[in-house]
């Protein structure tokens, strides 16, 4: 499909995803401290299913501090974490168990078992914690190698694959149990621009054949404006403005602007963290 007929498919796609605009993840008033450190201040976010909503802001601003309290690996100090309408701080540890099941993470450094073969870590979940006859496994894992492009490459290690391969592999890993949400921690970080690209490309078709929500977090506006339905910047521990790409690439705010320009000149002090 030419790339013009592909942009107009996928701008149609997010049309229909906020059409629809069913609430998914819901962050209430989230306050969480570490020390004197104030990292989210009152924060505030929806995400609907479907959506491929990218959150964007400075280092160390809490964006992956947020994806923790997402699966409650962290709990605030104030406020709600909701997931399909139920709060997932009051679930009980079987039920947190049953609720984590619904997500898949790529981790920033993919994140494998280095004395696992990618067969192992891809299929790492159904190994340790269910009863799937290894055979079964096996197709799991090359059918979702299969779908980032990576095939024959089951009984390789992690210290014998390329920066773009582990990626892929921690994306086959993350999508192995066909999981309602994906979370993705800078995905395109330590990749070279064509590399990036092939990672951003599979995001969008693994969108759209899985049908998932997907919550990307990246300083790579390039990224950004390619993947998102909707862009949202985190600022002082607070969601201060969302919209399209389109919408965050012309907006007025001057916090917004100097970041997706990368500007050291505007509000935002250059030296601060």
């Amino acid at each position: 499909m030419p790339e013009r007929e592909k942009d107009k498919s996928r701008a149609k796609g997010k049309t229909t995803v906020e059409e629809r605009a069913k609430p998914l993840i819901v962050a209430e008033s989230l306050y969480k401290s570490f020390g004197d450190n104030h990292v989210l201040r009152g924060m505030d976010l929806t995400i609907n299913e479907g959506e491929v909503l990218v959150i964007i802001g400075r280092s160390g601003c809490g964006k992956s501090v947020f994806l923790k309290h997402v699966i409650r690996i962290l709990r605030p100090e104030r406020g709600r974490m909701l997931f399909d309408g139920v709060d997932i701080n009051q679930l009980n540890v079987r039920e947190l168990t049953e609720l984590r099941k619904n997500f898949g993470m790529l981790f920033q450094g993919s994140a494998l078992f280095d004395s696992l073969s990618v067969r192992e870590n891809v299929g790492f979940y159904f190994y340790e914690s269910t009863k799937i006859p290894i055979g079964e496994i096996d197709e799991i894992v090359k059918e979702k190698l299969a779908m980032v492009g990576l095939s024959g490459v089951e009984d390789i290690f992690p210290a014998e694959l390329s920066g773009g391969m582990k990626k892929r592999v921690g994306l086959a890993r993350a999508i192995a149990t066909e999981p309602r949400v994906i979370m993705y921690d800078e995905p395109t970080t330590g990749l070279d621009p064509i590399m990036a690209d092939v990672i951003n490309e599979m995001i969008i078709d693994l969108q759209e054949k899985l049908n998932i929500t997907s919550i990307v977090v990246t300083h790579d506006m390039v990224s950004a404006y390619k993947i998102a339905t909707r862009i949202a910047m985190l600022y002082e521990g607070k969601i201060i403005e969302v919209g399209t790409p389109q919408e965050i690439k012309n907006s007025q705010n001057p916090y917004v602007q100097q970041f997706v320009t990368g500007s050291y000149k505007g509000p935002i002090d250059v030296l601060e963290g």
